[in-house]
């Protein structure tokens, strides 16, 4: 029987203590301590950024001399130390060229995401839509990011996720599965961790 949902959990509750807009900050920190995602001076590209909380820890980790461009549908309240904060669609390739334009970036060290789709209550559904959006990170970490760098993605497990991630593994080098513990319990979320080939494409085995 599934545990009921407590929204004011102990990770709530920590991320409130810290300063940090939502729990999910905790997923980012256990993500970059295993695969060590966020070095200083480098230029990051959040997708699906609001509240912000992602935003807020990156900050700290890349330093002032790193560039934090944050983009989501919704409004993003200002967030101490970051300038490049956008509203937007990130399946429009357009809008993203043009944002990344306007913050004098042609390349990303690394693309980071935490979007979900607005949930349906149908679970084939929902995932599906996961399924989409995380197809329009991809192609944005194909066209910006570096060679050698970081594409972070949260994927909703179903009935199309084990042909996306087979997809993903022949194009994309040292990929990996990685489950977060401040995920909720019940939760069907997992994290997929790639990184681009020093030729700059993704590469098949």
């Amino acid at each position: 029987m599934p545990k009921p949902y407590t929204p004011n959990d102990a990770w709530s509750r920590k991320a409130a203590a810290e300063g940090y807009r939502a729990r999910s900050v905790y997923k980012l920190q256990e993500l970059d301590q295993k695969f060590g995602l966020l070095k200083k001076g480098i230029t990051v590209l959040d997708l699906g950024a609001a509240p912000g909380s992602w935003l807020q820890y990156t900050r700290k980790k890349i330093g002032s001399g790193g560039t934090c461009i944050g983009i989501d549908l919704q409004k993003i309240a200002p967030i101490d130390g970051v300038d490049l904060l956008y509203r937007a669609d990130i399946t429009d390739m357009d809008a993203i060229r043009k944002i990344l334009t306007h913050a004098n970036r042609r390349t990303v060290d690394v693309v980071l995401s935490d979007l979900a789709p607005n949930t349906s209550g149908i679970k084939d559904v929902d995932q599906w839509k996961s399924i989409e959006l995380s197809e329009a990170v991809v192609a944005i970490a194909e066209e910006f990011l570096k060679p050698n760098g970081w594409c972070v993605l949260k994927v909703l497990r179903g009935a199309d996720f084990d042909d996306f991630y087979r997809t993903l593994k022949a194009q994309w080098k040292n990929i990996k599965l990685q489950h977060a513990k401040a995920s909720r319990d019940r939760s069907r979320e997992i994290y997929i961790v790639m990184r681009k080939s020093e030729r700059g494409n993704a590469v098949t085995r």
